[in-house]
Protein backbone atom coordinates (compact mmCIF):
# COMPACT_ATOMS: atom_id res chain seq x y z
CA UNK A 1 0.00 0.00 0.00
CA UNK A 2 0.94 3.33 -0.86
CA UNK A 3 1.10 5.32 2.34
CA UNK A 4 1.95 9.33 1.52
CA UNK A 5 5.00 10.88 -0.35
CA UNK A 6 7.92 10.82 1.68
CA UNK A 7 10.12 13.31 -0.05
CA UNK A 8 10.95 15.33 -3.90
CA UNK A 9 14.24 14.90 -4.59
CA UNK A 10 15.77 18.24 -6.48
CA UNK A 11 18.75 17.61 -8.49
CA UNK A 12 21.83 20.50 -7.45
CA UNK A 13 25.08 21.04 -8.83
CA UNK A 14 26.57 22.69 -6.00
CA UNK A 15 25.05 20.85 -3.03
CA UNK A 16 27.06 23.19 -0.31
CA UNK A 17 25.46 26.59 -2.05
CA UNK A 18 22.17 24.93 -2.33
CA UNK A 19 21.97 23.69 1.23
CA UNK A 20 22.28 27.32 2.14
CA UNK A 21 19.95 28.56 -0.68
CA UNK A 22 17.26 25.72 1.39
CA UNK A 23 18.24 26.57 4.97
CA UNK A 24 17.30 30.27 3.82
CA UNK A 25 14.00 29.50 1.89
CA UNK A 26 12.90 26.90 4.72
CA UNK A 27 13.61 28.88 7.68
CA UNK A 28 15.38 25.58 8.96
CA UNK A 29 18.56 23.56 9.06
CA UNK A 30 18.85 19.91 7.51
CA UNK A 31 18.34 17.17 9.93
CA UNK A 32 20.63 14.59 7.85
CA UNK A 33 23.49 14.95 4.95
CA UNK A 34 24.10 11.54 3.66
CA UNK A 35 26.73 10.11 0.74
CA UNK A 36 24.59 7.26 -1.25
CA UNK A 37 27.30 5.45 -3.04
CA UNK A 38 24.78 3.12 -4.87
CA UNK A 39 23.23 6.48 -6.52
CA UNK A 40 26.58 8.18 -6.67
CA UNK A 41 24.97 11.32 -4.67
CA UNK A 42 25.56 13.39 -1.78
CA UNK A 43 22.21 14.02 -0.37
CA UNK A 44 20.93 16.63 2.17
CA UNK A 45 17.11 16.07 3.58
CA UNK A 46 14.98 19.17 5.19
CA UNK A 47 11.93 18.00 7.23
CA UNK A 48 9.01 19.90 6.48
CA UNK A 49 6.15 18.43 9.03
CA UNK A 50 5.84 15.06 8.16
CA UNK A 51 7.59 15.68 4.64
CA UNK A 52 10.76 16.21 3.26
CA UNK A 53 13.22 17.98 0.60
CA UNK A 54 16.12 15.47 -0.61
CA UNK A 55 18.75 18.07 -2.02
CA UNK A 56 20.59 15.16 -4.51
CA UNK A 57 24.48 16.13 -6.43
CA UNK A 58 26.87 13.98 -8.07
CA UNK A 59 29.82 12.56 -7.19
CA UNK A 60 30.37 10.94 -10.15
CA UNK A 61 30.76 12.08 -13.89
CA UNK A 62 28.38 8.60 -14.81
CA UNK A 63 25.90 8.58 -12.31
CA UNK A 64 21.95 9.47 -12.92
CA UNK A 65 22.04 13.11 -11.23
CA UNK A 66 25.42 13.75 -13.12
CA UNK A 67 23.33 12.73 -16.42
CA UNK A 68 19.91 14.34 -15.37
CA UNK A 69 21.49 17.61 -14.55
CA UNK A 70 23.84 17.55 -17.96
CA UNK A 71 20.61 16.93 -19.77
CA UNK A 72 18.02 19.22 -17.97
CA UNK A 73 19.83 21.07 -15.21
CA UNK A 74 18.93 21.53 -11.43
CA UNK A 75 15.37 21.27 -10.70
CA UNK A 76 12.37 18.57 -9.55
CA UNK A 77 14.00 14.90 -10.70
CA UNK A 78 11.51 12.58 -8.42
CA UNK A 79 8.77 11.88 -6.33
CA UNK A 80 9.23 9.17 -3.80
CA UNK A 81 6.38 7.71 -2.42
CA UNK A 82 6.67 5.62 1.13
CA UNK A 83 5.48 2.01 0.89
CA UNK A 84 4.30 -0.71 3.42
CA UNK A 85 5.98 -3.04 0.63
CA UNK A 86 8.48 -3.11 -2.16
CA UNK A 87 7.94 -6.57 -2.91
CA UNK A 88 4.13 -6.17 -3.08
CA UNK A 89 3.89 -2.94 -4.92
CA UNK A 90 6.71 -4.34 -7.39
CA UNK A 91 4.37 -6.95 -8.27
CA UNK A 92 1.28 -4.96 -8.61
CA UNK A 93 2.18 -2.20 -10.51
CA UNK A 94 3.95 -4.37 -13.40
CA UNK A 95 0.93 -6.50 -13.05
CA UNK A 96 -0.87 -3.14 -13.76
CA UNK A 97 1.72 -2.60 -16.68
CA UNK A 98 4.40 -0.18 -15.39
CA UNK A 99 7.56 0.16 -16.06
CA UNK A 100 10.95 0.02 -13.47
CA UNK A 101 14.18 1.36 -14.29
CA UNK A 102 15.18 -1.70 -12.01
CA UNK A 103 12.57 -4.06 -9.71
CA UNK A 104 15.87 -5.21 -7.50
CA UNK A 105 15.99 -2.68 -4.23
CA UNK A 106 18.93 -0.51 -3.40
CA UNK A 107 20.11 0.81 -0.43
CA UNK A 108 18.89 4.23 -0.40
CA UNK A 109 18.86 7.22 1.34
CA UNK A 110 17.46 7.80 4.75
CA UNK A 111 17.56 4.47 5.74
CA UNK A 112 15.22 3.51 2.74
CA UNK A 113 15.16 0.57 0.05
CA UNK A 114 14.34 1.97 -2.65
CA UNK A 115 13.10 1.25 -6.67
CA UNK A 116 12.48 3.75 -9.48
CA UNK A 117 9.76 3.78 -12.05
CA UNK A 118 10.20 4.52 -15.26
CA UNK A 119 9.10 8.06 -16.54
CA UNK A 120 7.99 6.22 -20.07
CA UNK A 121 4.88 4.72 -17.31
CA UNK A 122 3.84 7.48 -15.58
CA UNK A 123 3.91 10.78 -17.86
CA UNK A 124 7.55 11.51 -17.58
CA UNK A 125 7.99 11.94 -13.66
CA UNK A 126 10.09 9.98 -11.90
CA UNK A 127 8.69 8.04 -9.23
CA UNK A 128 10.85 6.53 -6.47
CA UNK A 129 9.12 3.68 -4.01
CA UNK A 130 10.79 3.65 -1.11
CA UNK A 131 10.66 1.39 2.13
CA UNK A 132 11.75 1.40 6.04
CA UNK A 133 14.73 -0.65 6.20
Amino acid sequence: MIKKIEHIGIAVKDISFSTSLFERLLGNKPYKTEKVLSEEVNTTFFRLSDQKVELLSSISKDSAIAKFLESKNEGIHHIALLVDSLEFEINRLEALGFQFISKTPKEGADNKKIVFLHPKSTNGVLVELCEEM
